[in-house]
């Protein structure tokens, strides 16, 4: 975009790491695990799958649960009364349990998993369909990357979580409610000192769980900060390598990933103190219990099969609370990632739609009326764009902004393209206020061929295509030939099908621009929007392109932004812009009479400078 009134200075580069910490720090702390449960709304539309993965998750815990009594009456019936029949029968029935559990396990495992996959592929496309309709605004003032972080880094977390932990959490709670029934069944009094051990394994994990919450969302947005600096970074690899940054862009992203780092091992050394913690008190537990047990056995209060199953039960719940405490781990950081997400999810656009939008007039001429528009844009509240702007556009009219940098030339685009609403006044196209219409009907008629165009990284067809999605090949050709990019673009290896790079970067900056409006000429838009269009150009180029502009403006309200005024003298009117405000308007020949004015200084400068290079024999560079 142009620098008149595009966005105010410093509005669209990266925020300082102070104000991104100071962002992140006011965030909403998730305190417990309920936040999880809004993921209900995207579980449910796979129900089926759901009751079909609790059925094999219940048989399998059942058939763990069956085993310990099998043991029980393996060791009493089969061991101690030496019946070697019963002991080939039981070995024959726990090789069928074994298969049972095998195949539960299976169902289980893949059921869980798929669910998990699902859910996490509708969360990333819910984030990005929501993410995508916000308002530049929004991304005055939030980074790019770290909302990257959210859709990659957060949503695998989640997939951890749906797809596995939360899978092995009902398991282990199963196992845990199914061992401790049956350990009192087996010994009521083996059972109490069971239960008195329970709130000792409790406390560490409410301790230790509290922090790891914290570090697992701090830990997150450190991850966010590396993939915002990397972003940065990549996206100016030239502006990085031209001033020669790359060491103090290595040091200070060697900064990011060891805070990152750092932060992580404290979430770590946490975890892994809480699950020590559980498996020092559950397993000694264990011990002291065998102990008081064979007490028993010795005296005959209950059998060594009894004791075997009552081990094995033990061992089983003690195994359930010790998965229960690292799963809580996973689900603390889930529940910091789901906030997250949430975040965004519930993140409202600041371009309000109105339930029944007006339909533009048909057919769309393009008249365009600013009345008395106020605006500030979010990351200069203090700094006026536009002024008391009022400006009328007639259907067809060719008009050309002109004025120094910041005077509020492409702010007036911006607020046509209803990017933003300004704060005071109202704008109108072809008499419907823009607040009334549909922001996408608005949109698809009215072209823009930018300063700085956008190349997507794909092929010819599908970066022109862009205009018009639905366009023939003949129509795309005729585009791109209207344009004078066709020749460039069938010199490329595959012609139209070549591949143009990230950001286009097989092209040069004139092609670039070619291309962004071979684009609008598809799109066979009512109005006309061009900012800076041929400032990439060489003179021949120019020339060429002017052309086409040219044929494309006939009939069609148009609407031009210029530095050089050379391109705009056959504009219907120029409108001279300083501060947000109109302070001239008229034809060329109108505007130099007035010989105080602002456009007659830029013509004097400009065209004075012209004259000089002629005269030291530099026509092209006059030309340009």
């Amino acid at each position: 975009m142009s620098s008149s009134g595009a966005s105010p200075p410093g509005a669209s580069a990266p925020l300082p790491a102070t104000t991104a910490a100071l962002r992140q720090s006011d965030r909403p702390k998730s305190r417990d695990l309920r936040v999880l449960a809004t993921l209900w709304g995207f579980v449910r539309p796979y129900r089926l799958q759901v009751a079909l993965a609790a059925a094999a998750l219940i048989v399998a815990a059942g058939t763990v649960l069956a085993l310990g009594k099998g043991l029980g009456t393996l060791v009493d019936e089969g061991f101690a009364s030496g019946n070697a029949a019963l002991l080939d029968k039981a070995v024959l029935v726990l090789l069928g349990v074994v298969v049972l559990l095998a195949g539960a396990t299976y169902a289980r495992f893949f059921l869980v998993s798929w669910i998990g996959e699902r859910v996490v592929a509708d969360v990333r496309r819910a984030v990005f369909d929501r993410v995508i309709t916000l308002s530049p605004a929004y991304f005055e003032i939030n980074r790019t990357g770290e909302i990257l972080s959210r859709l990659t880094t957060d949503t695998t977390i989640l997939q951890v979580v749906v797809g596995s932990s939360v899978s092995v959490a009902l398991r282990n709670v199963l196992l845990f409610i199914g061992g401790l029934a049956l350990l009192m069944i087996t010994s009521p009094k083996l059972t109490g000192l069971v239960l008195l051990v329970v709130p000792l394994v409790l406390l560490p994990i409410i301790f230790f769980g509290r922090r790891v919450r914290r570090l697992s969302r701090e830990s997150q947005d450190r991850i966010a900060d590396v993939g915002a600096y990397v972003d940065e970074s990549l996206n100016a690899i030239r502006t990085v390598q031209a001033f020669t940054h790359e060491p103090l862009d290595s040091e200070r992203f060697g900064g990011r990933v060891e805070q990152a780092f750092a932060t992580a091992v404290r979430r770590i050394a946490a975890r892994s103190a809480m699950t020590a913690a559980v498996i020092v008190l559950v397993f000694g537990s264990i011990s002291t219990i065998l102990w008081v047990g064979g007490h028993d056995v010795l005296s005959g209060r209950i059998s060594a099969g009894e004791l075997s199953a009552f081990v094995f039960y033990a061992v089983v719940v003690a195994g359930a609370v010790g998965s229960i405490s690292e799963v809580i781990g996973d689900l603390q950081r889930a529940a910091g990632a789901t906030e997250r997400l949430l975040e965004l999810l519930g993140t409202d656009s600041d371009i309000e739609v109105s339930d029944s939008p007006r339909p533009l007039p048909s057919p769309v001429k393009g008249a365009v009326v600013f009345d008395k528009v106020g605006f500030h844009y979010p990351a200069r509240p203090d700094w006026a764009a536009l002024d008391g702007f009022s400006l009328s556009v007639a259907p067809g009219e060719k008009v050309a902004l002109v004025g120094p940098s910041g005077a509020g030339k492409t702010t007036v685009m911006q607020l046509l393209l209803r990017f933003y609403d300004p704060a005071v006044g109202s704008l109108r196209f072809d008499g419907v206020d823009l607040r009334d219409l549909d922001p996408q009907q608005l949109r698809a008629a009215i072209g823009l061929v930018p300063q700085e165009p956008v190349v997507f990284a794909a092929d010819a067809w599908e970066n022109i295509r862009y205009g018009r999605p639905g366009a023939s090949d003949r129509e795309v050709l005729e585009a791109a030939r209207a344009a004078h990019c066709l020749e460039f673009l069938e010199e490329l290896p595959e012609g139209m099908n070549s591949f143009l790079g990230e950001r286009g970067v097989r092209l040069s900056g004139g092609q670039r621009q070619r291309l962004a409006i071979a684009r609008a000429i598809l799109r066979d838009p009512a109005l006309l929007l061009l900012d800076e269009a041929t400032s990439s150009l060489d003179a021949e180029s120019e020339r060429e392109v002017q052309d086409a502009l040219d044929r494309l403006m006939v009939g069609r309200t148009s609407i031009v932004i210029a530095h050089r005024l050379a391109t705009v003298l056959k504009a219907d009117r120029i409108v001279v812009l300083d501060r947000g405000r109109i302070v001239q308007s008229g034809s060329h020949a109108e505007l130099l009479r007035d010989r105080d004015g602002l456009y007659a200084r830029f013509a004097a400068l400009q065209f004075d400078q012209a004259e000089a290079l002629f005269d030291r024999g530099l026509p092209e560079v006059a030309a340009k």
